[in-house]
């Protein structure tokens, strides 16, 4: 026997319900709540319960640069913005700004700024703004448009787009991406790091803004080309973008247009120097390590006088590289073999020339002490007759052995005593005449001064070799020590020509010869790829060297023949994952100690085919896939 009883609410019951269901519900997403003060007025706050990332994504609740530094710790966004206060009308006057007057057209109105000289157009800052929106509001479309449309759009969110993004940041900032670091922090970086959301980060591009692009000192602006570099990380490389972390060092700034700025929201002082530079950078490193133990490292832009000492300071000890010195040595030791390779020779002809270098900075110092290191290593040269191959020519003139303060230029410049020119008489000699005594077959511009390259220069290289290797390095295009167009013209179409900056293929005598970019990007993603998954422990000199090699295996008979230095429509994917699998192989013949068994494994058991395999098993595409909520 059964029964059955039927119920039923009444309307007016079944509203006071659904009402105090919705009231239940407002409860818990926010309260406000107020307290009578003496005098007439009450206090009033709201009750939140959100906390880091989470509550700067809130539209009803972010305050953008207007929460007090107690909020900031209380509510875990401590590092997560800019250390600057904006209160609510300041950020109204800076919204109103751009309402009347947008970015593309101030760039228009901005005909002196040194990018946009450089041949970056309002239009292209247009794009960035649309990618940049795109990627606030859904990364997985941002990073699909970019793999599919990486040619065209790399020079957009990487340079030389990226540099006017640079040096416009404080204005531009709208949305917290990364993490800022100051001197404030000192001591509180441990706990700061668990203020990011994610717990497994596999790469850190860290800058402290003090040599951006060949910009100089853009501060706080510096965080735009850590968050450039790794959107590259994920497009080329596979890097999952939950599991990167862009970060800067607001130190202070010596730029004093930035410190005049009204609207710069970086800290308005001297940069940190000295022990006490180095002793935050310690912190900063060991608080990474901290949370994050497994997570490769990059340095990017940091001023010449820092960069090599902390690259030693802390290449034993961490997962780490640095991209300006080791980064752009690769990419240029991997240039100067495509180019033995446009000429029909094999890598072993690099030790029969002669190459002149113009700029004696940490780039210069990272390139030829890593092409040193190609040749002895590779081709058997001594340290005395790789000396020999090369000439250094700074602001000064050429440097040989008589120059007064080479000891103390040797603080910046590793080494630079082995590279000296021996012949005192020839101390201080001009770039021209040293091309014309010496007679280079290769040169090379790191010097960041636009135009170096003279038309007199170019016919001296010209008339020193049928087949001269012009590789004019300097970012941004203003400052390229020469174009495409000219070394050709002024080599009667016959240079090999790379640079740092972009330029268009030149048409000459009937054919089509190619203006290589020589850019890091090439580079980077590969070989920490290779570093981050393998697991590597360290980044050493030989895995930068096979990175450079791995990159010239993928060039083709049609590369080639228009005289190209580096793939010119080779997949970025595949870029990286075979540069990534040579830099891991590279780690098991130095038998690293600390490496991804299964990556290993995969090695040991079918070789390079399945390494690759395992390689791109592991890498993230951006595809949508069905969500499952776990509560």
């Amino acid at each position: 026997m059964s029964c059955l009883i039927k119920t039923s609410i009444s309307p007016t019951a079944s509203s006071l319900l659904r009402l105090a269901a919705e009231s239940s519900v407002l409860k818990t997403q926010t309260c406000g709540i107020a307290s009578y003060i003496h005098g007439g007025q009450y206090m009033h706050a709201e009750v939140v319960r959100k906390k880091g990332k989470n509550l700067l994504s809130d539209p009803i609740f972010n305050k953008g640069l207007a929460f007090p530094p107690a909020e900031r710790d209380r509510l875990g966004i401590r590092g997560l913005i800019p250390t600057s206060l904006l209160s609510v009308e300041e950020q109204e006057r800076v919204i109103m700004e751009e309402y009347e007057l947008g970015w593309a057209d101030r760039a228009e109105r901005e005909p002196d700024d040194e990018i946009i000289k450089s041949g970056v157009s309002p239009d292209n800052i247009r794009k960035w703004k649309v990618l940049q929106s795109v990627q606030d509001r859904n990364e997985t479309l941002f990073y699909r448009l970019l793999m599919d449309n990486f040619h065209e759009m790399a020079p957009i969110i990487y340079t030389p787009t990226v540099g006017w993004a640079c040096s416009h940041f404080s204005h531009l900032f709208r949305r917290s991406r990364g993490m800022f670091f100051s001197p404030q922090d000192r001591g509180d970086m441990a706990s700061m790091v668990y203020n990011w959301p994610s717990s497994q980060v596999d790469a850190v591009v860290v800058t402290d803004g003090s040599r951006v692009l060949g910009m100089g000192d853009l501060g706080l602006g510096g965080l735009g080309i850590s968050i450039g570099k790794l959107d590259l990380y994920v497009a080329a490389g596979g890097f999952h973008p939950r599991r990167v972390l862009p970060v800067v060092l607001d130190i202070g700034t010596a730029n004093q247009k930035l410190l005049a700025d009204p609207k710069y929201l970086g800290l308005k002082q001297p940069r940190l120097e000295g022990e006490e530079y180095y002793s935050f950078i310690d912190e900063f490193m060991a608080a990474i390590q901290l949370r994050w133990p497994t997570a490769l490292i990059q340095f990017e832009d940091f001023q010449s006088k820092h960069a090599a000492t902390l690259l030693n300071r802390y290449r034993e000890e961490y997962l780490m590289f640095n991209d300006d010195i080791q980064g752009t040595a690769a990419t240029v030791l991997a240039g100067l073999y495509g180019a033995m390779k446009a000429q029909g020779l094999g890598p072993e002809a690099l030790k029969d020339q002669t190459i002149l270098v113009c700029g004696a900075g940490s780039a210069g110092s990272g390139v030829i002490n890593t092409i040193r290191n190609a040749l002895m290593a590779r081709h058997g040269l001594s340290r005395e007759e790789v000396g020999n191959k090369f000439y250094i020519v700074d602001e000064r003139g050429l440097i040989s052995t008589a120059r007064a303060d080479l000891a103390e230029m040797e603080k910046l410049f590793e080494d630079l005593s082995s590279f000296a020119e021996t012949e005192a008489s020839m101390e201080g000699m001009s770039l021209l005449d040293t091309v014309r005594k010496v007679k280079p077959s290769i040169l090379i511009g790191l010097s960041g001064c636009g135009g170096l390259f003279s038309a007199d220069v170019l016919k001296a290289m010209g008339e020193n070799i049928k087949t001269p290797v012009i590789l004019p390095l300097s970012n941004p295009t203003s400052r390229a020590e020469c174009s495409a167009a000219d070394a050709q013209k002024y080599t009667d179409g016959r240079a090999i020509f790379a640079s740092g900056s972009p330029f268009p293929d030149v048409h000459m005598h009937g054919s089509l010869i190619a203006s290589s970019q020589c850019n890091n990007r090439y580079i980077f993603p590969g070989l920490a790829l290779g570093a981050a998954l393998g697991q590597t422990g360290v980044v050493t000199d030989a895995m930068i060297q096979t990175a450079a090699e791995a990159l010239v295996e993928l060039l083709t008979d049609e590369d080639v023949a228009i005289r190209s230095t580096f793939p010119q429509n080779a997949d970025i994917r595949e870029i990286g994952c075979h540069l990534a699998a040579r830099v891991f192989e590279q780690a098991m013949k130095e038998g690293v100690k600390h490496v991804n068994k299964e990556m290993l494994e995969s090695y040991s058991h079918g070789g390079y085919t399945e390494l690759k395999q395992y390689i791109y098993s592991k890498m993230w595409y951006p595809n949508y896939r069905p969500l499952v909520h776990v509560s």
